[in-house]
């Protein structure tokens, strides 16, 4: 099985200002490809080789303020701090941020892909996390259930992945483009969102404040209604370098 190939330098930042001068950041990704999934759930089989084009990436999830700045309201649950992530946003809201951002900005924002997404939590690594196997390093990098205090965290308190991101581990689950299919068995190798009207729910990825150690790998994979609005789910957006203007 061939081995991941991502090419070497550091990825730059896209810094966008919102109304109200609130700030989004967002990583350069490089194309590459990678060995997509693992052998651990049949969910995540069969483990396979997708290739993806350069991106950004949202730095952190999309925080309160964030959301507050675009749409003018914040749905979340837990409200202690604007910087945590936001939460209690169905897939269909994030896809009306997406749209409305899109307008402000004048490039085309979107949610990322599965594959899209965990390629970039792996940053070049094929380990149960992108810090390697040992889960009880895991605290150093994520909020989750045995750390969290049952709720959301501000963005960017744990240590980032090699490629400069933050909370892909733990936080808040993250809506992916894709509908959710059981298994990857046909899954598209070209880091496209898998949408071929299969199901109608879709994908999140990374755990959450609530979720144990297992479900915050790499390579985990839930699914949710689209129109579901959990205070364990948030998102990050993705911006094509093809469609910068």
């Amino acid at each position: 099985m061939p081995k991941m190939k991502v090419p070497s330098g550091s990825p730059k930042n896209l810094t966008e200002v919102l109304p109200g001068g609130v700030k989004l950041e967002l990583v350069k990704i490089p194309a590459g490809s990678f060995l997509m999934g693992s052998n651990e759930s049949d969910c995540e089989k069969p483990i396979h080789q997708v290739s993806v084009k350069e991106f950004y990436l949202g730095k952190y999830p999309v925080t309160q303020e964030q959301w507050q700045a675009v749409m003018g309201n914040n749905p979340s649950y837990f409200r202690d701090n604007s910087k945590n992530p936001v939460e209690r946003v169905s897939w269909n809201a994030c896809q009306n941020f997406c749209r409305k951002l899109s307008q402000i900005i004048g490039k085309i924002y979107r949610l990322p892909s599965e594959a899209e997404w965990e390629y970039t939590c792996r940053a070049g690594t094929q380990t149960h996390y992108y810090f390697g196997d040992d889960e009880n390093q895991l605290g150093d990098y994520a909020w989750h259930s045995g750390n969290s205090g049952v709720k959301t965290h501000p963005v960017g308190q744990k240590k980032p992945n090699l490629w400069g991101l933050y909370d892909m581990h733990g936080n808040v689950w993250e809506w992916c483009e894709d509908q959710w299919h059981d298994n990857y068995k046909n899954a598209p190798t070209d880091g496209s969102p898998w949408i071929d009207n299969y199901s109608q729910i879709r994908v999140i990825r990374g755990g959450c404040w609530g979720s144990n150690l297992w479900y915050c790998r790499s390579a985990s994979r839930l699914y949710d209604s689209p129109v579901d609005r959990s205070n364990s789910i948030g998102f990050r957006v993705l911006c094509e370098s093809s469609r910068l203007s």
